[in-house]
């Protein structure tokens, strides 16, 4: 797995946050081997600047999955290490894709999960721009398999509406954790139970698929 915060592993102790990347390999027997290299804050610039993407595509083996989740960080015009403009950030989603096809190994495209925003009449809207697009472009145009955690996430998010989806979020009252005493509403990055529910839906996509990997999911 490769992504950004929304995905990674997380400290267990006194805290509160989870990546749904985190919380997948309870869904799968345990012939299935999960590595997590999501890092927090990274986009496929600095994922691929910073040197993190060579050493994985170096040990993928024939069969392997390499699940691909980027797009909060990317879309960040102030954060000048990070940012990619959609032309970039699909040039490099494609240098994913075709490194790990050549190792003959099989590219799982994700699209990015939405932020928790509701207007002043409760109504959902999107700050992702084009970039869910980009993906979806992509895995279509190199016929990969695409799971569209946004249009997934949305429809949760949407369902629970303004009030209630905060439990997915990292919306956390004050006193409740020695490590953020003054609590947090964080409307991108998920509680536990908010990363298993993205991680049920990256379960949902996998079977929709009908991948081989499906077959090694807990009934």
């Amino acid at each position: 797995m490769i992504g950004d915060s929304t995905m990674a592993d997380k400290p267990t102790e006194d805290n509160p946050e989870r990546g749904w990347g985190q919380l997948l390999p309870r869904y799968f027997d345990s012939t299935v081997v999960i590595e997590n290299h999501a890092k927090n804050g990274r986009s496929t610039r600095s994922f691929l600047a910073e040197g993190l993407w060579q050493p994985i595509v170096e040990k993928l083996q024939p069969g392997d999955y390499v699940i691909i989740q980027f797009g909060h960080n990317d879309e960040k015009k102030e954060k000048v290490d990070r940012y990619a403009s959609p032309q970039d950030y699909r040039k490099n989603l494609i240098k994913f894709v075709t490194e790990t096809l050549r190792k003959k190994a099989r590219p799982i495209l994700c699209t990015p999960i939405v932020r928790r925003r509701f207007d002043k009449e409760g109504k959902f809207y999107d700050e992702h721009g084009v970039y869910p697009d980009v993906v979806r472009d992509v895995a279509a145009e190199y016929k990969v398999p695409l799971i569209d955690m946004h249009k997934k996430s949305e429809k949760l998010v949407v369902s629970l509406g303004p009030d209630s989806s905060k439990i997915v979020f990292l919306w956390v009252e004050p006193g409740m954790f020695k490590s953020i005493p003054e609590g947090k509403q964080d409307n991108t990055h998920f509680s536990e139970l908010g990363a298993a529910r993205m991680a049920e839906l990256a379960v949902e996509g996998i079977r929709e698929l009908n991948l081989p990997l499906a077959e090694h999911l807990k009934k």
